[in-house]
Parts: C-alpha cells; structure tokens; sequence
C-alpha cells in the first residue's frame, strides 16, 4: 500500500511538471492567435537641401483586417538605427532624415501592438548624391523606447561629421528635443558639441528622458489649535458682549462691528491662498500620460552666416 502511494506521488509531480511546461506554451499560441498579422509600406522620396540630401519618408502600417495599427515603428540603414516615430490614427508615420553621400537601404519596421504582431516592410533602395558641403547627420538609437510614469530612459544620440575636410574652424553644434508629452523633459550629456576640421568619427551623445509619477505629498498637519483655542473663546466673547449689552445701543451697536469685522478677517484669511496652501499644502503634479509620442531631436549648428539643422525623431511609448 505503502508504494501504491509513492507511485502516485510521482505520477502527481510529473503531471504537475508537464503542465508547468505546457502552459506558457498554450498562452504564448492563445496570445498569437488573438493578435493579427501586420503588414508595413515604404516609400522614400528624396530632394536636395543646402547640398545635402534630405530623404522624406512615409510609412503605412495595417492589420490583415485592413484597418489600421496603433504603436510605433523604427527606420534601419542596412541595419542600423536612424530614427522613429509613432502612428497616428491613420495608421501613418512620416520622418525627414538627412542622409549622408552613398547608397542605403531603407526598412520600415512596426514593433506590433496589443492586436497586431510586428512587421517589417520591403528594404527601400536609396542614392544620395555626393557633396563639398561640411556638415552632418543625426541619429538616435535605439529609434523606439517605452516607458511607464515616473521612469526614465537613455537614448544615443549619434553626430556623424560630413566634409569635415572643408572646414576652416571647428562647428559647434548643439543639441535640442520637442515634442514630449506634458510632464516630461529631456536632457544631453553635453548639450554642445564640437566637430573639429578633418573629423570622420561619430559622436555619441546620451540623451535622458524622463516621466512623472503621481507622487502622495504627505499629511499636512491641521490649523494651529493654540490659535483656535484663542480664536474659539474670543468669538464667544463677543458674542456674549453683544447679547448682554442689548440695552446699550451704542455698545451695542460697537460689539456687532467688532464681531462682524472679526468674521470678515477670518473668512478673508481662509480663501487666501497662502492660508490654502499653508494647511492643505501644494497640488499633487500629474503623472506623464499615457500614448504615443513622436519625439524630434535636432541638432543646429551656425558658421556665422547660414545655420545648418539636421533632425532625427523618436517614437516614444508612455504605458
């Protein structure tokens, strides 16, 4: 009897470890089944800007059901990071880049959403012209970046130098970013930077940005009951000056202004707002909300006559 119940021990733990197994696998299928497939469309068109070529390009995101997706989507060079952008309501996204002399590919890729699953788009053949013009190109990496209120994320900010050869002093460039949501801000490790005649390297640049929480500010302490212990009888004082000196008009008529005078001081230090905020303390800051925002970095830099301004964008995700 004894080893009847062992066998059945081990028949349970096995059970139970099959099953450990096998669920995640279920809900991983049962989550793939309820998200539909995605398909993503590029077209790139390019024009010169200022000697440089200025790449515009135009992204389509849809569900298998042809309505359109919600979230964001990364553009790659062969690969590598240039920039992001979230969707609209349309399911579209357009970014400007500036592309450095050469040939490139182009993909559009849609990191997926709560219905959709990701996808990547056809790689996009692009040739941009060859330039003398110093100047530069900007790109973040990585291109997407999700956050939840009251966290933070660091995003690399990369400044390639183009024609550096043709500089005759060195190009300080700083560095700038719009389009957050309310309550959050970013901030460069350094804001300025400086290409030097000859450079060829990339120059990184870490770009911090943050979001709020809603913080609970902590009790306030009440009013001071020292002043309503002083307050509370002297109202009655007067109260009971006015009652009893009723045949006192004058008195009277002298113990009714006091005490009308005395409400009227206390009514007008209550609505004051430093009595507000003095016994109910500062607003609670609202928390960063929640959507997806198109981020856009800038880099400007001026020789003294023309400014030059390179832009990347970011898609950022606030859950």
């Amino acid at each position: 009897m004894r080893g009847f119940h062992r066998r059945g021990l081990r028949l349970q733990l096995v059970a139970a470890f099959s099953i450990a197994l096998v669920l995640p696998a279920l809900a991983s299928a049962v989550e793939s089944t309820q998200r539909q497939a995605s398909q993503t469309a590029l077209t790139v068109q390019t024009r010169d800007q200022d000697g440089r070529t200025q790449a515009t390009l135009a992204v389509s995101v849809t569900g298998e059901d042809g309505l359109p997706a919600t979230g964001a989507v990364a553009i790659t060079d062969d690969g590598k990071s240039l920039a992001g952008a979230a969707l609209n309501a349309k399911g579209q996204a357009s970014i400007v880049l500036t592309l450095p002399a050469g040939d490139h590919s182009l993909t559009a890729t849609y990191n997926g959403d709560a219905s959709h699953l990701s996808s990547a788009s056809e790689p996009a053949a692009t040739a941009a012209a060859v330039t003398s013009t110093p100047g530069f190109t900007i790109t973040v990496s990585p291109a997407t970046l999700s956050l939840t209120p009251g966290q933070s994320g660091t995003v690399t900010t990369s400044i390639t130098p183009v024609n550096s050869n043709a500089l005759s002093a060195p190009m300080f460039i700083t560095l700038s970013c719009s389009g957050l949501p309310d309550q959050a801000s970013c901030s460069f490790t350094p804001e300025n930077i400086e290409i030097l005649p000859n450079a060829t390297a990339a120059i990184a640049v870490p770009m911090v940005i943050g979001t709020q929480e809603i913080t609970s500010l902590p009790a306030h302490p009440s009013a001071n009951s020292v002043a309503w212990a002083f307050l509370l009888p002297g109202t009655l004082a007067l109260g009971g000056l006015a009652w009893s000196t009723r045949r006192r008009a004058w008195l009277s008529r002298l113990s009714l202004l006091a005490l009308v005078g005395f409400v009227a001081m206390l009514g007008t230090t209550a609505c004051a707002p430093r009595y507000d905020y003095y016994n109910h303390g500062p607003p609670i800051p609202p928390a960063t909300p929640a959507g997806n925002y198109t981020v856009t970095v800038t880099a400007q830099a001026s020789n003294g006559v023309t400014a030059i301004t390179s832009n990347a964008t970011l898609a950022l995700t606030v859950k």
